[in-house]
């Protein structure tokens, strides 16, 4: 049974939303380069999915790449703080690299992989991430994705 948010998750969401929107008024000024890092972690033939409370479009776990910090180091903690999922940064590869213009930047975004032999469990915070699930790649293709993950995914299936 799906957990509802509180009072107080509904509020630190709308606050995620127009934080959201600041930002995309400043980039839509200054025009960043962003370097980001996304985490696919794949079980079954699915893959994890999350919802933000700020974005229209589903993503995969992830966030900016701080200062030293390699893109799997990254994942690891973005996959850590946004779903509760423990994994080494030595098992995360490097499967994507590209720079799409998104949200009035010039957002360079890495997709690091894990495989994993067993279903982790999901905790998110019903704050930033409202949802997170596995899926199948075509049943993630039919949804609104953000444009790096659409690519990822179709790169992923033409390779075998």
């Amino acid at each position: 049974m799906p957990v509802h948010p509180t009072t107080l998750d509904r509020g630190i969401q709308v606050g995620f939303f127009v934080a959201h929107r600041m930002l995309r008024a400043y980039w839509a000024v200054r025009r960043p380069e962003t370097h980001g890092a996304l985490v696919a972690i794949w079980n079954a033939g699915e893959l994890l999915l999350v919802k933000n409370s700020y974005r229209r479009e589903h993503t995969l776990p992830g966030g900016y790449v701080r200062y030293g910090e390699t893109a799997a180091q990254a994942g690891a903690r973005e996959l850590a703080e946004e779903c509760g999922i423990v994994v080494s940064h030595e098992s995360i590869r490097e499967a994507y690299r590209a720079v799409h213009p998104f949200e009035f930047r010039k957002d360079d975004v890495s997709i690091v992989e894990v495989d994993v032999d067993t279903r982790p469990t999901i905790g998110i915070d019903h704050r930033e991430v409202t949802w997170a699930g596995f899926e199948s790649p075509q049943k993630i293709l039919t949804l609104p994705i953000v444009p790096h993950l659409r690519e990822y995914i179709l790169l992923r299936e033409k390779r075998g």
